[in-house]
């Protein structure tokens, strides 16, 4: 929620904060732990009338010190940065972390000293005591690390103690020059992340995550892929935060600085030697890998955020079959009362206030509603192959105005514990900016887990249901919130959204459903759960480039489906270039789909449709080329449902850098967005607005040009003409008499 939402009538401090990962709240000090030689601020909320505002600081020396608070105001705070420009959704991330009614104090350097503070005021109640114990970086043993002693750094490990204990460990692990680091999990600013400084912490950044560098979906592993052809990769074994410097600060080190919360003191590291796929395999050995998903996931995926109705569902579905669009699945958004998440949006029934589930028979609908016959719609578009996926978040609400079944089901969550919790028991209320302050059902307590399920059983059950598109999962903000599984916050955020996400593929699977979840957020463990895409992202050739920087750096890792919303989501519909660029690119990733944002049903529309997109940009192009590449798609299938099987068996990504199979082709790395499509596609996506001609890196053997039919040999540079139609494709020449045919099927 935002800081500044209620009118102050007390004195709030809380040395973390909100905890915000990037971004500072006015309530916190900082830095959150206290640094022996740092100065340090010591922030505070208060009336906007209080006077008299001082911290009074007890030391153990036996002094004391009365410092005046200063009013901060509503300087501008780090979130602004965060709001990722235009935006239906921009403004609430701005002004999440502001409030006009902050105050501060700065204190100069601390030296070793411990001691003991509060804020108090004229008229107002004190604060509680906070401990303050400064902390200082000191040597620890190499046995502090380990698991990985042939790499490690000797001598580099490092503790940042206080007289609490010990909160993290640094330490360096040995690059060569010219060693290239791939993985983290989903990276969006580069593929290879040398001379970076990625983190470790599942993180909702609302567009623009290429520019600031954070993602959706972390992992604490990646691979070292040496000049000489030999490769190495490392898994910090640990669901809390990781900061890494990838000879970012010394080109010879990769220094990891791992949290340690309270449990321990030392950090366990894997170490894993071979080719990049052994690397990726012994690593899924520890985490899991996927399954295989049916072949309808491998169709286009069609989503829009303003389809709010069966009348717009089907009329998209009826545009598709008469432009000869295909489609295997629609994602359908908008169809719930974003109250409960159970229940179609205008639907009449009789609320269980007692938290019993409900069923289709439970629930009649207006004929002139928005969703007159939900389960007859769900049959007529299985009876065309169509599958349906419904969106849900994570959360439930208990606003004022909201219904009385979800109110009660607030209460349930909170009276039976089956939210996370807040340290001191309380339910935890959302943190972030996105339906704030609602509950977040507890996944790890299995009763919760049941309950949170059941309630959304019948729309599996009753209504055939195929999937759902798991959003959100990053909401889960505080090193101290408790999980029924024991663990606390700073292990147990980043796990969230891949508790998530299996639950609801438990579901499915339950039911006898595939476990098709489609999910944006995740961690270490996601590789097991359904379909990943790169979330919310603006229409732009930027955006177009992080987007494939994300989808093999998550490959890189294990993530086999992974898709990204066509040309972006957010903001103005792309022109025509963009747009069936992307689309052809898209054509080649495990998926292809498009969605568009909420834009308050203004005019002109911004789906992401071929025929708005033809509209809007006036180009007549657009939906012949988006129809060939569906088409192509279409003849694809086999293909890809046979890679996706051995990606999962062989762990040979579907989607995969060059690296992988030439990780001794230093040339491959000067071209990042190249991609094999399963063992025989080698992809170029055009990535930048004007290109007639795309130059592209033919690793060692021999390939074929799958629109001209040509023999080129490998390890050469080959530049081709690129019209709008055209995407550059080759072909591993063994394999061009079996798929020569898809690219020509009149030949």
């Amino acid at each position: 929620m935002s800081l500044a939402l209620h009118t102050r009538t007390h004195l709030v401090h809380r040395p973390l904060g909100v905890e915000h990962p990037y971004a500072v709240s006015p309530d916190q000090r900082v830095p959150a732990i206290p640094r022996v030689s740092e100065p340090l601020r010591l922030g505070l909320l208060a009336p906007a009338d209080a006077s008299g505002l001082v911290v009074e600081l007890r030391w153990s020396s036996g002094g004391v010190d009365r410092l005046p608070l200063h009013a901060v105001g509503d300087e501008p705070s780090d979130a602004a940065a965060l709001a990722g420009g235009d935006g239906h959704l921009s403004t609430a991330q701005a002004r999440a972390l502001s409030s006009d009614d902050a105050w501060a104090v700065d204190l100069p350097p601390l030296t070793s000293e411990t001691g003991r503070y509060r804020f108090v005021g004229d008229d107002l109640d004190p604060t509680e005591w906070f401990d303050l114990y400064p902390a200082a970086w000191s040597v620890a043993p190499d046995a502090a690390v380990t698991g990985a002693p042939e790499h490690l750094v000797r001598g580099s490990v490092q503790a940042l103690r206080s007289a609490a204990g010990v909160h993290r460990l640094s330490f360096s692990l040995r690059l060569v020059p010219g060693d290239h680091v791939v993985g983290f999990g989903e990276r969006f600013d580069a593929v290879d992340q040398v001379g970076r400084r990625p983190d470790s912490v599942v993180f909702e950044q609302y567009k623009s995550q290429g520019e600031y560098r954070r993602t959706y979906l972390p992992m604490p592993f990646a691979h070292v892929i040496s000049t000489d052809g030999t490769s190495w990769g490392f898994h910090i074994r640990t669901a809390r935060r990781v900061w890494f410097d990838v000879g970012a600060s010394d080109p010879s080190l990769l220094t990891v600085e791992v949290d340690l919360g309270s449990s321990r003191e030392a950090v366990d590291v894997g170490v894993f030697t071979g080719t990049p796929a052994e690397v990726l395999s012994k690593f899924l050995d520890e985490v899991g890998r996927a399954t295989e998903l049916p072949g309808w996931v491998l169709k286009l995926w069609a989503s829009g955020n303003e389809w709010n109705s069966q009348a717009a569902v089907e009329a998209v579905v009826a545009r598709h079959h008469a432009e000869d669009i295909p489609i295997g699945a629609v994602v359908i958004e908008a169809w719930s009362d974003e109250q409960s998440f159970t229940t179609f949006n205008d639907a009449h029934y009789t609320p269980h206030l007692d938290g019993t589930p409900h069923q289709a028979s439970d629930f009649t609908y207006p004929f002139d509603g928005h969703w007159p016959d939900p389960a007859g719609m769900v049959r007529k578009l299985h009876e065309v192959d169509i599958r349906v996926l419904l969106w849900t978040i994570p959360l439930q609400g208990d606003e004022a105005g909201f219904g009385a079944e979800p109110l009660a089901d607030a209460r349930i969550m909170a009276e039976r514990g089956y939210a996370v919790q807040e340290d001191d028991g309380r339910p935890y209320r959302n943190r972030g900016w996105w339906f704030p302050d609602a509950l977040m059902p507890d996944f790890t307590n299995p009763e919760a887990r049941a309950w949170w399920l059941d309630k959304r059983r019948w729309l599996v059950r009753d209504l055939g249901i195929d999937g759902f598109k798991t959003d959100g999962g990053e909401h889960a903000w505080g090193s101290n919130l408790r999980y029924g599984d024991g663990s606390r916050g700073d292990e147990g955020n980043n796990r969230y959204p891949s508790e998530y996400a299996a639950a609801f593929g438990e579901l499915l699977s339950s039911e006898g459903r595939a476990p098709v979840t489609f999910s944006r957020a995740g961690y270490t463990g996601s590789q097991a759960h359904g379909v990943v895409w790169a979330g919310d992202e603006n229409s732009t050739w930027d955006a177009f480039r992080h987007s494939l920087n994300a989808g093999i750096t998550a490959a890189a890792c294990g993530i086999v489906y992974w898709g990204w919303d066509i040309a972006g989501f957010s903001g103005p519909v792309p022109d025509a270039e963009l747009y069936l660029r992307a689309t052809a690119a898209s054509a080649f990733l495990p998926v292809m789909q498009y969605h568009s944002e909420f834009n308050h049903h203004r005019t002109p529309s911004r789906d992401r449709t071929p025929w708005n997109v033809a509209e809007q940009s006036n180009d007549s192009r657009v939906v012949p080329v988006f129809r060939r590449y569906t088409l192509l798609r279409e003849g694809l299938l086999g293909y890809l449902a046979a890679s996706a099987r051995a990606a999962v068996t062989t762990d040979h990504p579907l989607l995969r850098g060059l690296f992988f199979d030439w990780p001794d082709d230093e040339r491959v790395w000067d071209f990042p967005h190249q991609f094999l499509c399963g063992n025989d596609l080698l992809v170029h996506p055009v990535t930048q607005p004007g290109a007639r001609e795309w130059t592209t890196w033919l690793p060692a053997g021999q390939w074929v040009d799958v629109w001209t039919g040509e023999d080129l040999p490998g390890g050469t540079l080959h530049t081709r003409a690129v019209p709008l139609d055209i995407l550059p494709v080759y072909c591993r020449a063994g394999a061009w008499p079996e798929l020569g045919g898809l690219f020509h099927p009149s030949a």
